[in-house]
């Protein structure tokens, strides 16, 4: 899915983006769209795009937002990225668990 317009920089931050989603798991379609979303309010914040809308211009970076939504921070995942992964892991009593309680749920299951 890479564009034509896109700079070399632009293609290699793709192909990056893209293999670390699908490291994580995410579907082709998925990784490729999100790849995609994130060089191009990259090229909007540089004022390499011809349009952009305003929020791509002001709104905080992709990569600071990735990084301040990574699990690698010192209190790790949050309370709604946990509830939303029990969610999908179908984890039981979820709605009363505690943030480490729904971590270690989470980290069970996986093992699994």
């Amino acid at each position: 899915m890479p564009q034509k317009s896109w700079s070399p920089k632009r293609e290699r931050q793709y192909e990056h983006v893209k293999e670390g989603l699908l490291e994580r798991g995410e579907s082709e379609d998925k990784a490729e769209e999100i790849a995609a979303r994130t060089v191009n309010k990259e090229r909007a914040r540089a004022g390499e795009a011809k349009e952009s809308s305003r929020l791509s211009k002001e709104d905080i970076s992709s990569s600071r937002r990735g990084g301040l939504r990574s699990h690698k921070g010192a209190r790790g995942r949050t309370y709604d990225q946990l509830y939303e992964e029990a969610k999908d892991l179908k984890i039981d009593g979820r709605s009363k668990m505690s943030k480490d309680e729904l971590e270690k749920a989470v980290e069970r299951k996986k093992r699994k």
